[in-house]
């Protein structure tokens, strides 16, 4: 009974990454003019299709606005009741349809045309309705349902989820869309909290803590003490990081004989320090205190100039980890 079982679900893997294979050597240059039209695409881009194509091609949308491309799901039947009002003529319709004959797609179509909006249609049937009307059509190439009974869309709704991957995937790359926009688009729940930049958590202003190189040592200590950091950023002239002290650096200044009451800032703090940027992510900047083996970073702007200050704690109870 159990293997019976698994070799049955096992069955289903082999069938539908078999349609999948299918549709990924069947791709062609529609699927290349399809995305030069998303691509080129001045507005955002409405996805539609009925059933289980509507679950796929409102998850396409939701994949395509959260990598870069804005776009919006539209129930065709409601479409058709108001919400028709939608879609611009700066937009760009992705119809999905197994069959290419969806009565509810095909009902959008003098309104498509009418607006002059680019269609790009994915159907299993190269002589639908649908493909005919399209400016773009993508051909799934599915020969083989995985359902036994040959009726539930199984490989067809999967090779369309997959295609529509493919299509947010490539536009995503060239767009040059990068780990930093997608935190701006997700910055709930736990993707949200690791993906946070440095500037969501450090410490700037008045919390900085920060000397001039020619800082009297009693004074440094007054700055790490007060800000309460165990550490304090040593800057020149300019304003621009030259150093750091931390409680480590002094205990090491003392042991090695260094007279605290004589003493200036530059006599004791690390060159060149480890630096962090505003910009970069929080797990980038926890990665390099992690491999110094250091528990703060000064975080300094494009002249290394110091903006802020970070701590690892800040980072850890940020649940980034």
């Amino acid at each position: 009974m159990k293997e019976d079982i698994l070799q049955k679900a096992r069955r289903v893997f082999e069938i539908e990454i078999s349609q999948i294979k299918r549709l990924m050597d069947s791709l062609d240059d529609s699927f290349v003019r399809a995305v030069e039209i998303l691509l080129s695409c001045e507005g955002k881009v409405i996805t539609t299709g009925v059933g289980k194509s509507g679950h796929i091609a409102r998850k396409i949308a939701s994949t395509l606005s959260s990598t870069g491309t804005p776009a919006h799901f539209l129930h065709p039947s409601e479409a058709l009741h108001g919400d028709l009002g939608v879609i611009d003529k700066k937009d760009v319709l992705l119809a999905i349809s197994n069959s290419g004959e969806s009565k509810e797609v095909l009902d959008l179509l003098p309104y498509v045309k009418l607006l002059g909006v680019p269609l790009i249609a994915i159907t299993n049937r190269r002589d639908s309705t649908l493909a005919k009307h399209a400016d773009v059509h993508i051909f799934l190439n599915v020969e083989k349902e995985a359902c036994p009974l040959h009726l539930a869309p199984t490989s067809s709704s999967t090779a369309s989820l997959v295609l529509g991957d493919a299509l947010a995937m490539v536009l995503l790359e060239l767009r040059g869309f990068t780990e930093k926009d997608f935190a701006l688009r997700h910055p709930a729940g736990s993707l949200g909290r690791k993906l946070k930049l440095v500037r969501d958590l450090y410490h700037t202003g008045e919390e900085l803590p920060v000397v001039e190189e020619d800082t009297p040592m009693p004074q440094v200590v007054l700055e790490i003490t007060s800000k309460g950091f165990g550490a304090t950023a040593v800057v020149n002239k300019e304003g621009k990081l030259v150093g750091i002290i931390t409680d480590g650096d002094l205990r090491r200044f003392i042991n090695r004989g260094g007279d605290l009451s004589r003493s200036t800032a530059k006599d004791a703090m690390t060159r060149n320090p480890k630096v962090a940027y505003p910009d970069e992510l929080a797990a980038q900047a926890l990665s390099r205190m992690e491999s110094y083996k250091i528990t703060v970073l000064i975080v300094v702007d494009q002249e290394n100039r110091p903006i802020g200050i970070i701590h690892m704690h800040d980072i850890l109870r940020a649940g980034i980890v």
